[in-house]
């Protein structure tokens, strides 16, 4: 299946921005988009914060962001082919809730 310019661009804007969330957060909940921006804002300050402090965040339906260390490993430079050390470093996750994984299976 070949897709069209058009069909690729329609693909590409299925895409919620933070101001469209507001939006729906404002329609969904009889409040403007003004006070739901803050609402999120807020949102994505509090679970930063908790991130940075290396905590987890879990939203029960939802899923469960946190923080893994990665261990330091080799690897291989792929330019000049020598041997290096990866650094270890803290990496971010999510991991959906069972709710989210049905309610996307569905679809």
């Amino acid at each position: 299946m070949v897709l069209t310019w058009k069909d690729h661009r329609e693909k590409l804007d299925r895409r919620l921005t933070k101001h469209g969330l507001a939006r729906e957060v404002a329609i969904k909940s009889g409040t403007n988009i003004e006070k739901s921006n803050k609402f999120i804002s807020a949102f994505q300050s509090s679970i930063r914060s908790e991130m940075t402090r290396g905590g987890k965040v879990t939203l029960v339906g939802f899923g469960t962001f946190g923080v893994k260390e990665r261990q330091a490993r080799k690897g291989v430079n792929p330019k000049t082919l020598k041997a290096i050390t990866i650094p270890k470093k803290k990496a971010m996750f999510f991991k959906p809730g069972k709710a989210l994984k049905d309610a996307i299976a569905k679809k």
